[in-house]
């Protein structure tokens, strides 16, 4: 089952990418993933922090956020 922030078109790319061993796609890979969400302190989708500083699935399994998505977003 899908966990919301690890779905689209752009993982479906980056998979698909890694399968072909396309060297092309490092476009995916540029700048740092950051966690957005929905949190009960702010329902609106925003900012929670970075991969690797926050735990998108710990989040996620233990109710304090819900929405999430890993964005890449550039220095």
């Amino acid at each position: 089952m899908g966990k919301g922030y690890a779905e689209g078109p752009a993982l479906e790319e980056r998979l698909a990418a890694m399968e072909r061993n396309d060297e092309g796609a490092g476009w995916l890979e540029e700048g740092r993933a950051a966690v957005y969400g929905s949190t009960e302190e702010e329902s609106e989708r925003h900012f929670i922090g970075w991969v690797g500083e926050v735990d998108a699935d710990e989040l996620f399994a233990s109710g304090s956020a819900w929405g999430l998505q890993i964005v890449r977003r550039r220095p």
